[in-house]
């Protein structure tokens, strides 16, 4: 289940990544598609954890991934807490975002920065997993300050 917690919140960043970095050469269509395609997999995945967690089992997932620092008594890390409320969040945080990836398509059609927006939607999601599966509250900080910094960065990027 481990690499499943993973692959729900990588799958967005991993397209924000490629469309940030190669946007303009991949062009509207891929750019959009790469994006979606990442979102849609976290959905399906947070489906599956969904029916595993709140339908089946309800077992409580609680571990760190990655130990980032750890100075004495002080212990810094990325981890996830699955249980049947995050699951149903995830449920939601993935669907919504997916529609809003596919209504923003027509949406933002003859914006100049549709890729940079689909880039930044994707890392939106990301952030917003971030924040529903953290099981500390550095972590928890973290996603919180990275959706309105993606958030502001859009809008910045607007008034140029």
């Amino acid at each position: 289940m481990e690499n499943a917690y993973l692959t729900i919140v990588l799958a967005p960043l991993i397209g924000s990544i490629i469309v940030g970095l190669a946007g303009n050469r991949l062009g509207r269509t891929l750019s959009h598609s790469i994006t979606i395609l990442g979102v849609f997999i976290s959905t399906v995945l947070a489906l599956y954890v969904f029916n595993f967690h709140v339908l089946q089992d309800g077992a409580v997932f609680n571990q760190n991934i990655y130990t980032w620092m750890q100075v004495g008594g002080l212990n810094i890390s990325i981890g996830f807490l699955i249980d049947n409320l995050t699951s149903v969040m995830l449920v939601v945080v993935s669907f919504v975002s997916l529609m809003v990836h596919i209504y923003t398509i027509g949406y933002m059609h003859d914006d100049d920065g549709y890729t940079k927006f689909f880039s930044y939607i994707s890392l939106f999601t990301f952030a917003m997993f971030m924040l529903v599966m953290s099981n500390n509250f550095m972590q928890l900080f973290f996603g919180w300050e990275a959706v309105g910094l993606v958030s502001y960065l859009y809008f910045l990027a607007g008034k140029r």
